[in-house]
């Protein structure tokens, strides 16, 4: 596999992995040469990190509309393993791989069905106060549901 900066042993990181979402590739996210756009992956980083968020139970939190902060994606990357074509099944795996004072380093993987890894991907997000643009800690009790998501297979 070819190297990626940010996964030094990348056996022991896949197995850190405990959410996973499948996504079916549609004909929509394919290009002209048949295989699924570029782009693409950054919707399903997107689809997977909400549906996380969701079963950590932090989504439910950040969409109220008395809350005060929201999760702002700061910065987001993918590197491409393996082509991927129209009606593949795709496992789109989440997991959190460092908590800082008011931000988060996600990781993501993507594989076909047959197990294939057909690309990976990191992201930073930071918790923001709403009404100030300023990042804003995370609570202890976030901060439990980020080290308990660690554990829960789903």
């Amino acid at each position: 596999m070819k190297k990626v900066s940010y996964i030094h042993d990348f056996e022991t990181w896949e197995q850190g992995f405990t959410y996973s979402n499948k996504i079916k590739v549609r004909f929509s996210e394919t290009d002209m040469f048949g295989h699924m756009n570029n782009t693409v992956p950054f919707a399903y980083f997107e689809e997977s990190r909400i549906g996380f968020f969701k079963h950590i139970g932090l989504m439910q939190d950040w969409v109220q509309k008395e809350s005060t902060t929201i999760p702002i994606v700061a910065d987001l990357q993918c590197d491409f393993l393996n082509q991927v074509f129209f009606d593949d099944i795709l496992v789109i795996f989440v997991k959190i791989e460092s908590v800082g004072n008011t931000s988060i380093d996600l990781h993501y993987l993507g594989k076909k069905q047959n197990g294939d890894v057909c690309f990976v991907g990191r992201g930073t997000m930071v918790q923001m106060c709403k009404r100030t643009g300023k990042g804003v800690p995370w609570t202890e009790v976030t901060r439990d549901r980020f080290k308990q998501s660690n554990k829960i297979l789903s």
